[in-house]
C-alpha cells in the first residue's frame, strides 16, 4: 500500500488530487454537533495543498436514498472544513455534474473543494457493479490521483472507496495509514494483558468480534444493552431489559468457549434500572435504582453498569498493556446513565498500556463527557470499520489501495 508521503516525493503541483474522506458528521439541522472526522482529515488535506495539489475531497454524509436531499448536504462541513483550514473551500452543488466539473475546473494549486454528498448519486452504493463503475469513472474524469483516507468507509463496497482507486494512481492517506497502524497492534503483534471492553445496544452486532477475540484477548468485559442478553443466558432475571432472545444459544456456547480457552469474560454485578427509558430532553426525571445484575425488578429495564460493576471494570483494566473499547456501557447520552460510560473511559486514561477507544458511539462519547482526546492513544475514525477488521474481514476500500 503507497502512502501520501511517496505522493508527495513524487510531487503534486498542479495535480487534481481527489481525497475520499469521512465527513460524515452529526447535524442538528445545519449545525455540526461533532467535527471530529472533519478534523481527521485535515493533516492529509492541508499537506497536499501545501504541496500544490488541486485538493478535491469527496464523501458521503447519513444515508438519503439515491438522490439529493438538503438535510443531507455535505455545505455544513465544507464550510467548517474551510474554517479548520483557514482558507476558503470551493463547494460543488453536485457530485459528478456541471456544478462538480466548473468547480474542480477553476481550483488554482493549493486550492481545495468539496463536492456534494457522493450517496446522492445511485451509483455510488450500487451492488451492481456496473452502475457502480459508471458512477466511479465520471468521479476518475475529476482527478489525477486518488487518496483514500475515509477509514470510517472503507468496509464498503461503494464506487468511490473501492472501484475509483482501480481507475487512478492510488495512495493511503496519513488517517487510514495510521488507523491499519494501530489496528495491527491489536491482531499481529499484541502485548498482553490484552482487555477489550464492549458495550453498546445489541449483542449480534458484536458477535464475530467475540468470535474472534475469544481466541486472542485475555479478558472481556461486556456491558451496554448487549450485557443483558449475557446476563439471560446464565439464566439471570433482566426484567424489560434490552434483550435479542435469538441470540441466547450463541452467548451461551461464547460463555463455555471462553471458560475453556481461559479468557476471562466478566459480566455486570449491579446495574442502574428504572421503569422507563428516559426522555432525553428531560434530564433528571428517571429517577433510577441499582440492583444486582441478577435481580432485575420484572417491571424494570437495565440502563447503565451499576457503582460495584464500575469499580471492577477498572480493576480489570488497570494492568492492561494493551486495551481495545468499542460501545457505551449504558445510555451515556442521560447524565443519569452516563457514569458506567465515564469509569470505563477514565480507567483507558489511568491505563499504563496502548488504549484504542474503536470509534462510532465510544468516540462520541469520549467528545460529549468532556474527556482530553489526546491523553488516549488513539481514538478510531470508524467503529464499524474496526470492528470487520478485528473479525478478520477483508476490507474493500483497504483492499483497493493495495497494488
Amino acid at each position: 500500500m503507497k502512502t501520501i508521503d511517496e505522493l508527495l516525493s513524487e510531487g503534486v503541483a498542479g495535480k487534481r488530487v481527489l481525497v475520499r474522506a469521512d465527513l460524515n458528521v452529526p447535524l442538528d439541522g445545519t449545525a455540526i454537533t461533532d467535527d471530529g472526522r472533519i478534523r481527521a482529515v485535515l493533516p492529509t488535506v492541508k499537506a497536499l495543498a501545501e504541496a500544490g495539489a488541486r485538493v478535491v475531497v469527496a464523501s458521503h454524509l447519513g444515508r438519503p436514498k439515491g438522490a439529493p436531499d438538503p438535510a443531507f448536504s455535505l455545505a455544513p462541513a465544507a464550510a467548517r472544513l474551510g474554517e479548520l483550514l483557514g482558507t476558503e473551500v470551493a463547494f460543488a452543488t453536485d457530485t459528478v455534474g456541471e456544478s462538480a466539473g466548473s468547480t474542480v475546473a477553476g481550483l488554482a494549486d493549493g486550492r481545495v473543494a468539496v463536492i456534494e454528498n457522493l450517496r446522492f448519486n445511485a451509483g455510488e452504493t450500487s451492488k451492481d457493479d456496473g452502475e457502480r463503475g459508471e458512477f466511479a469513472d465520471r468521479l476518475a474524469a475529476l482527478a489525477d490521483v486518488y487518496v483514500g483516507d475515509g477509514f470510517g468507509a472503507v468496509h464498503r463496497k461503494h464506487a468511490s472507496v473501492f472501484d475509483l482507486p482501480a481507475r487512478l494512481p492510488h495512495y493511503a492517506g496519513y488517517l487510514i495509514a495510521t488507523e491499519v497502524g494501530v489496528l495491527r497492534k491489536l491482531t499481529d503483534d499484541v502485548k498482553r494483558p490484552y482487555v477489550v471492553a464492549l458495550g453498546g445496544a445489541k449483542v449480534s452486532d458484536k458477535l464475530a468480534v467475540i468470535d474472534q477475540l475469544l481466541g486472542k484477548a485475555d479478558r472481556l468485559l461486556i456491558g451496554g444493552g448487549m450485557a443483558y442478553t449475557f446476563l439471560k443466558a446464565k439464566g439471570h432475571e433482566i426484567g424489560n431489559s434490552l434483550l435479542q432472545e435469538d441470540q441466547i444459544p450463541v452467548v451461551q456456547e461464547y460463555l463455555e468457549r471462553a471458560e475453556k480457552n481461559g479468557v476471562e469474560l466478566v459480566l455486570p454485578v449491579d446495574t442502574l434500572v428504572s421503569g422507563e427509558f428516559p426522555d432525553m430532553k428531560a434530564k433528571d426525571a428517571t429517577h433510577p435504582t441499582t440492583v444486582a445484575a441478577d435481580a432485575i425488578p420484572a417491571d424494570q429495564q437495565g440502563l447503565d453498569i451499576g457503582p460495584e460493576t464500575r469499580k471492577l471494570y477498572a480493576s480489570k483494566l488497570a494492568d492492561a498493556a494493551t486495551v481495545f473499547w468499542n460501545g457505551p456501557m449504558g445510555v451515556f447520552e442521560h447524565p443519569d446513565y452516563a457514569e458506567g460510560t465515564k469509569a470505563v473511559a477514565q480507567a483507558l486514561l489511568d491505563s499504563p498500556g496502548f488504549t484504542v477507544v474503536g470509534g462510532g458511539d465510544s468516540a462520541a462519547a469520549v467528545r460529549t463527557l468532556g474527556f482530553d482526546e489526546q491523553a488516549f492513544g488513539h481514538i478510531s475514525t470508524g467503529g464499524g470499520a474496526s470492528l470487520e477488521y478485528l473479525e478478520g474481514k477483508t476490507l474493500p476500500g483497504l483492499a483497493a489501495l493495495e497494488d
